[in-house]
């Protein structure tokens, strides 16, 4: 579902040119849930953008659904994101002007659905904000404001979930209940997800771990075993 072979990413600092991956080779078959983790710098959040098309490697291939990122001009990436890929982000990057209903419903209908009301009722109600979606997010909190995201992620059925540090802005027991509804609707869903997170408990839930060092894979685990296996 997800491949990458030899990328790299690299940026120009005041310092000089700044290598942030160094030939990630990296396979992510379809269903998998992968968490991603590494310390501050280590590459997690660019790793994650490259591999859902959102920014652009310096060599090397992303290969999404077997089409590659790299041959592809920004319009077609943002056809094949359209089609694929659903993101939730740390910041939850809601659209202000819109209610929760609203929010939900966009992706749907730019995908041309005209459900798209009925739909965006229904994952509402699902994760539980049937109440609230007529309110605009400066009137949620935090863990309602993640649901509707999780909401509007899981909207257009897509094949693979990004999501990046999902729990970083929210308490521990909002975190808790926001994780188990992700983990929830990803099975019922039955998608990739793909995770960056700092968190060791939500890290071990997943189906592998992946940690990368200074920009390098250091070790690509099963969670459900203890030992590690060295990419």
């Amino acid at each position: 579902m997800i491949e990458t072979r030899s990328l790299i990413k690299s940026v120009h600092t005041t310092e000089g040119l700044l290598t942030i991956l160094k030939g990630i080779d990296l396979r992510i078959t379809e269903g998998e849930v992968v968490a991603i983790v590494g310390a501050s710098g280590s590459g997690k959040s660019t790793l994650l953008g490259l591999m859902a098309g959102l920014d652009g490697a310096s060599s090397g291939d992303v290969l999404l659904g077997g089409q590659n990122f790299s041959a592809m001009d920004e319009e077609q990436r943002a056809m094949l994101r359209g089609q694929l890929v659903g993101f939730v982000f740390q910041s939850f990057q809601l659209l202000p002007s819109l209610t929760a209903l609203e929010n939900v419903m966009l992706p749907i209908e730019l995908k041309g659905d005209s459900l798209a009301r009925e739909k965006a009722q229904q994952l509402l109600s699902r994760v539980g904000l049937q109440e609230r979606c007529h309110h605009y997010p400066n009137q949620l909190s935090g863990g309602e404001q993640q649901r509707v995201a999780i909401a509007r992620a899981f909207a257009t059925e897509a094949k693979i979930l990004f999501a990046d540090e999902p729990t970083g802005n929210l308490d521990t027991a909002t975190g808790e209940r926001v994780i188990e509804l992700l983990f929830d609707l990803n099975r019922e869903f039955s998608t990739t997800l793909v995770l960056v997170t700092h968190d060791e408990r939500l890290a071990q839930r997943c189906d592998r771990i992946i940690k990368l060092v200074a920009g390098e894979i250091a070790s690509d685990s099963d969670s459900s075993r203890e030992e590690k296996v060295v990419a």
